[in-house]
């Protein structure tokens, strides 16, 4: 084993500059995992912080010929373990790719590097009048390689979607370092298999994203926002219901349960009455956004809810939403550590997901809250609990796995955005059944035959 890491190590410098190897056990553990709880990680054997995609094919040329496994990284922000280093690997952090190289506003296009902050992007683009709309949570820091590494979603999918669909085309490094070139840089094209969603959300376990090529969208009027008050759940998500049955298209169209609303409340003081069960967060970017919020709020009342409060300016639209942007700090006050769960239903069961993961906390005696983008029924339960008792540990992991059994139960997904990793590989069988893991285990060994492309996850 001090052969051939010896070797590794000899074999990476002859083609890279010195600072882009980190051999040092102590830096290099820095870059074991990611934000995911329950979550097992190895102890990397270097780590390589590449500039040129010839850096990247020389580090995949080293570890085909040393049988090394390779795990690539960008920001480290994903909550499914998929960025954990394997044992003995090589971890590939791509953070330093990170030049936008064309921005094109006649095609509405940009080219980027992997290592592209999602913010960076979004703000560089506005410039030009345009804009990238996905916007996961920790657009701040994420990158554009890790949205599509793990197929990212944000607070705009119920109207623009996730990152798949704007992704038109994807340079790749392939296990053996031959460089693939998929899709392209025109509004339309269907030359050929997909590859390039095939490459969304595969997790670097196909290949290691180099290069970008996103579609971009006209930058939209501001949004203004409402909220509305509601005494159950259930009555929220009757409201979410009726507001996508009437046809409107919110940008923005969130729910928080009781539970999260008292955490909130207790940790910035808003203000919401304790005998609110659910808050509804509703946002529209149209021509006239009032007259949609009016709207929307006629149909909340009808459902049942208590106070319904709209914006009259984007700065009021700001405050009204900061509750929900405090949701998941909130609930980290609660306990030692969190589970973030990510199970995707049709809209028509969003209130028996709710209403089933209430009764899941009270089972396993949890502390369990719920902040969801309801537009498009994608469901965050956030588990509480203490890292440091067995017990409670234990039974964190247990509702975990219900909340994830309800979601398929109701004919959802244990995921709708934060990816499988290894946090979710067990569940990913059964949503998949033995035809799909035999036919998906197939494409895996066809593009990464030796299998060290970030093994151990997905399957």
């Amino acid at each position: 084993m001090d052969d051939l890491l010896t070797r590794l190590h000899t074999d990476l410098r002859a083609g890279l500059p010195a600072e882009a190897l980190i051999t040092d056990p102590d830096v290099t553990a820095s870059y074991t995992h990611d934000m995911a709880s329950f979550c097992t990680a190895g102890t990397p054997a270097a780590v390589v912080l590449p500039r040129t995609v010839e850096q990247v094919q020389h580090v995949m040329r080293t570890a085909t010929a040393l049988r090394v496994p390779v795990v690539p990284q960008g920001a480290r922000t994903g909550l499914s373990g998929a960025a954990n280093a394997s044992e003995g690997c090589i971890v590939l952090s791509l953070v330093r790719m990170d030049r936008i190289l064309e921005i094109n506003p006649v095609d509405r296009i940009a080219v980027v590097e992997p290592g592209v902050v999602n913010a960076v992007l979004s703000r560089a683009v506005n410039e030009y009048g345009l804009s990238y709309p996905p916007d996961p949570s920790s657009w701040e820091s994420c990158t554009i390689g890790g949205n599509i590494g793990t197929a990212s979603g944000g607070l705009c999918c119920v109207k623009y979607g996730v990152t798949a669909e704007y992704v038109l085309g994807l340079d790749v490094v392939l296990a053996d370092g031959r460089l693939l070139s998929t899709g392209r840089r025109t509004a339309k094209g269907v030359a050929g298999y997909d590859l390039t969603r095939l490459f969304v959300g595969s997790e670097g376990s196909l290949g290691i994203i180099v290069g970008a090529t996103l579609a971009l969208r006209p930058q939209p009027p501001q949004q203004l926002a409402l909220a509305a008050e509601f005494p159950s759940s259930a009555a929220a998500c009757e409201a979410v219901c009726a507001i996508m049955e009437r046809g409107h298209t919110p940008s923005l169209l969130e729910l928080m349960d009781g539970t999260t609303i008292r955490a909130v409340n207790k940790m910035a003081n808003m203000g919401l009455p304790n005998t609110t069960e659910a808050l509804l967060l509703c946002a529209f970017d149209t021509p006239d956004p009032a007259a949609d919020l009016a709207a929307v709020g006629e149909l909340c009342r009808a459902a049942g809810a208590t106070e319904v409060v709209p914006a009259e300016s984007a700065a009021e639209s700001e405050l009204l939403l900061q509750a929900r942007r405090l949701s998941l700090t909130a609930l980290e006050t609660i306990k030692s550590a969190t589970m973030i769960d990510d199970v995707c239903v049709p809209r028509t069961k969003l209130a028996a997901m709710l209403d089933g993961t209430a009764a899941i906390a009270e089972k396993y005696d949890l502390t369990i809250g719920v902040c969801a983008h309801a537009g498009d029924g994608n469901t965050h339960p956030v588990v509480c609990f203490d890292h440091a008792d067995e017990d409670e540990s234990r039974r964190a992991r247990e509702s975990f796995d219900e909340i994830m059994a309800l979601g398929l139960a109701l004919g959802g997904t244990i995921t709708g955005e934060h990816g499988v990793g290894t946090l979710k590989k067990d569940w990913l069988a059964q949503e998949l059944g033995p035809v799909g893991v035999e036919l998906q285990q197939g494409i895996k060994r066809t593009f990464d035959p030796l299998g060290i492309l970030n093994p151990g996850k997905l399957f």
